[in-house]
C-alpha cells in the first residue's frame, strides 16, 4: 500500500513545479522510507531554494523522514518577517556576496562586477567544477540548472528565473537583497580584477587619441591590465544603477500558513 502526505509550495518555489500542482495543495503517494530533503527534490525543488519546512504545523530540518499522513508547507528564503524561533534549513546567509556562475549567466556576471561584486565567470567551468567553488571559496551558486543546485556540497544558490540579462540583475538584487552591498566602478567586467587609479602619463598611448586629451582620470584592472574611463555611456549606467536601487523602495509583505489552511 501506498503512503499518502499533503503538500504545498509557497510563493516562488512554485516554478518549479508542474502547473496543476502550483499554489494548491497536493497529495503525494510514496513507497519507500524518505527524507523530507530527498522527497521535495525529487519533485524539482532544489534544497538551496528553501528556508523552512513545516510538517504538521511543526519546524522541521532536511533529514526529518516523512510518515503516512503528512502535512507538508515548504517555504523559500523570508526577508519580510522574523523566523528565528522556527527551524530554518537554509545556512546563515554569508557574511561577504561573493558568487560563482554558470555558461548561461556571463551578461548577468559582467552586470554583477559593475555593481561591484566579486563574481567568477567562465564559459568552460562543468558542473562538478562550479558547485566546488561555491562551497570552497564559500560562494553563491547562480545558475540556470536546478540540477546543479542538487548537488549536496552546494550550501548557497539560487535558479535565475529570468532570461533577459537587465531581468536578471533586477531579480538578483532584489531576491538576495543586495541594494546596501552595491558599490559600482570598483571591477573589472573583463575579469573580475580590481581597478586602480593609474596616472594619465603611464597609459598615454592606450585609450583612444579623443579620449587622451579630454578625460583625466584612468583605472586599470590589477589582473588583466584593462583600461577604463568615464565614456559617454557612463551617465546611462549611472541611471541604470540608481534604477536598481529605486527598487529597495518596493514594500513586501508576507504570511506563513500550513498546508491544508
Amino acid at each position: 500500500m501506498k503512503n499518502k502526505c499533503q503538500m504545498r509550495f509557497y510563493e516562488e518555489l512554485n516554478d518549479f513545479l508542474p502547473l496543476a500542482r502550483r499554489k494548491v495543495c497536493f497529495i503525494h503517494e510514496f513507497q519507500r522510507r524518505a527524507s523530507i530533503k530527498d522527497m521535495i527534490e525529487a519533485l524539482g525543488v532544489p534544497h538551496t531554494e528553501i528556508d523552512l519546512i513545516l510538517v504538521n504545523g511543526q519546524s522541521v530540518g532536511f533529514n526529518h523522514i516523512v510518515r503516512d499522513g503528512d502535512h507538508i508547507s515548504v517555504y523559500p528564503m523570508f526577508e519580510s518577517f522574523d523566523i528565528q524561533p522556527l527551524i530554518r534549513v537554509r545556512p546563515r546567509p554569508l557574511r561577504i556576496s561573493r558568487f560563482v556562475l554558470d555558461v548561461h549567466l556571463g551578461r548577468l556576471a559582467r552586470y554583477l562586477r559593475l555593481l561591484g561584486f566579486d563574481t567568477l565567470y567562465r564559459n568552460d567551468y562543468g558542473d562538478a567544477e562550479l558547485a566546488a567553488l561555491a562551497c570552497a571559496e564559500r560562494r553563491i551558486l547562480l545558475t540556470r540548472d536546478r540540477d546543479l543546485l542538487k548537488r549536496a556540497v552546494v550550501t548557497h544558490g539560487y535558479y535565475v528565473r529570468a532570461t533577459h540579462p537587465r531581468r536578471q540583475i533586477e531579480e538578483v538584487v532584489d531576491r538576495l537583497d543586495l541594494y546596501q552591498a552595491i558599490k559600482p566602478f570598483q571591477r573589472c567586467t573583463h575579469c573580475n580584477g580590481l581597478l586602480a587609479t593609474v596616472a594619465k602619463n603611464k597609459v598615454w598611448e592606450r585609450p583612444p587619441q579623443e579620449s587622451r586629451h579630454h578625460v583625466e582620470e584612468f583605472w586599470e584592472c590589477d589582473a588583466c591590465g584593462q583600461l577604463y574611463w568615464e565614456g559617454s555611456h557612463v551617465p546611462h549606467i549611472r541611471r541604470f544603477i540608481e534604477s536598481l536601487r529605486a527598487r529597495a523602495d518596493a514594500p513586501a509583505t508576507g504570511q506563513i500558513a500550513s498546508a491544508g489552511k
